[in-house]
């Protein structure tokens, strides 16, 4: 019988820096520990400690250290290192830090401690190193679960090929030597240290992804192309704030839906179900997330690029989550950044069946254009559906198209990009009234005259 391997267990490391309200600091450890959760890990607890910055060799003060280290089973000593020189002072004020909280009772003989410790910041190699040798565990930090996520849920080629790119910008500079530091390779490259050759492994895989990518990327570039001047509109917002259910419930397909955070890496691009006239495409991006690495922002920035060239971007929001304000500073940050915060939006608040009237009621107040719904509700997303349809509407004008016998063959683009009014026939040709937006009539009327 085979034996069931057992969840890895981490504790979360949060830094409360000044001007980070309680609310906020305990939403974000909340946040990462769904971030763990997603990779498979079971967390176990978390140490916080308000201070004023990230810097120091440890992140953590001493005596928070080795709160730590007694729950991880480590030394709380950082191997190597020599403290400086304390003033008087500074001794007086530890002495009496250390005698406030005591570190908590180590676990109980042969009870699995955490193996991991993932801290709710970026930190440097350098700190997560120490914080290794200190705690005995395997330290990652946001970035690094935020990227391992990525780098399981990424399924399309285009999305594999920027998760790796990331993970080995972000693995690059944590490379270590091996333990015969001293050991050197053979053969191509003699003189090189273990470390020097993986190095140089990843620059030349770096080098050979983006040339792969950019040749995706031309391919994904001629499909949005072909779809210009079509209606799109791109659902965008915080990672499961329900995007992927308000996708299905718009187009009918069966696109992934699932509670966890990313499930949804790839550009999923689907028309409206029931059929408008002409068709509207609905896009599901990416979600977005605080502090999201700058690496995989410019890596996704090709996925990102159909909110860039949409006609319409919905901003979904998960109405019922207390910190939904922050999460939608964050999904506009990250657009401003790639330009894409100049199309016209609409604010969605979802998950509006979580919210019981009193909350509603502020919510209207506060958004009083939003569109509060539930992706559960098929006469929610029956008025949303309307409401896309009417934006559209009020861009679109009327023209006329004479269509040659000989032409037949765009009939079918005709009747998908425009709404047809009317037809009659005379001797050159099918004579259609139509009406859509100015540049799909335009295109059209060069095709039918055979431009």
């Amino acid at each position: 019988m085979e034996t069931k391997k057992p969840v890895p267990r981490a504790i979360l490391v949060g830094i409360q820096l000044d001007g980070v309200d309680d609310v906020a600091h305990e939403a974000s450890l909340k946040e990462l520990g769904r971030l763990v959760e997603t990779l498979g890990y079971e967390v176990t607890g978390s140490v916080s400690q308000k201070r004023g910055g990230i810097g120091g060799l440890t992140v953590l003060g001493s005596g928070k250290l080795a709160e730590l280290a007694a729950i991880t089973g480590g030394t709380g000593v950082v191997g190597g290192w020599t403290a400086p020189q304390k003033s008087k002072a500074r001794q007086r004020f530890e002495s009496a830090e250390a005698t406030l909280p005591e570190a908590p009772e180590p676990e109980p003989e042969g009870a699995r401690r955490p193996e991991f410790v993932i801290v709710d910041h970026e930190i440097s190699p350098s700190q997560a190193r120490n914080l290794e040798n200190a705690t005995g565990a395997q330290v990652l930090d946001r970035t690094g679960v935020i990227v391992e996520i990525f780098h399981r849920h990424a399924r399309s080629r285009e999305a594999r090929l920027q998760v790796e790119m990331a993970r080995l910008k972000y693995v690059a500079p944590r490379l270590r030597e091996s333990a015969s530091g001293s050991e050197r390779k053979r053969g191509v490259g003699a003189g090189e240290s273990d470390l020097d050759l993986d190095r140089r492994n990843i620059r030349d895989r770096l080098a050979e992804l983006k040339e792969q990518l950019a040749n995706v990327q031309r391919d994904s570039e001629q499909r949005r192309t072909a779809r210009r001047d079509q209606l799109r509109v791109a659902l965008v917002g915080y990672t499961n704030a329900g995007k992927s259910s308000l996708m299905r419930a718009l187009t009918g397909s069966e696109v992934l839906v699932a509670d966890q955070l990313f499930a949804t890496l790839d550009t999923t691009v689907r028309a409206l179900k029931p059929d408008a006239k002409p068709r509207v495409l609905i896009s599901d991006t990416v979600g977005f997330i605080k502090q999201l690495p700058h690496d995989l922002v410019a890596s996704f920035k090709s996925t990102l690029d159909e909110a860039l060239e949409a006609s319409l971007l919905l901003f979904v929001v998960d109405a019922s989550d207390p910190t939904y304000e922050a999460q939608l500073e964050v999904s506009r940050a990250v657009l401003h950044e790639i330009g894409a915060d100049v199309v016209p939006s609409r604010l969605i608040l979802n998950k509006i069946d979580r919210v019981d009237a009193e909350g509603r009621a502020a919510l209207l107040a506060r958004h009083p254009d939003a569109i509060m719904l539930s992706s559960k509700s098929p006469a929610d997303v029956a008025a949303l559906r309307e409401t896309i349809i009417a934006f559209f509407e009020a861009s679109m004008v009327e023209g006329e198209l004479v269509l040659p016998y000989a032409r037949q063959g765009l009939l079918g683009d005709i009747y998908e990009s425009t709404r047809v009014l009317s037809e009659d026939f005379d001797a050159t040709g099918r004579i259609l009234k139509v009406r859509g937006l100015p540049g799909a009539i335009a295109r059209l009327q060069r095709a039918v005259a055979g431009g």
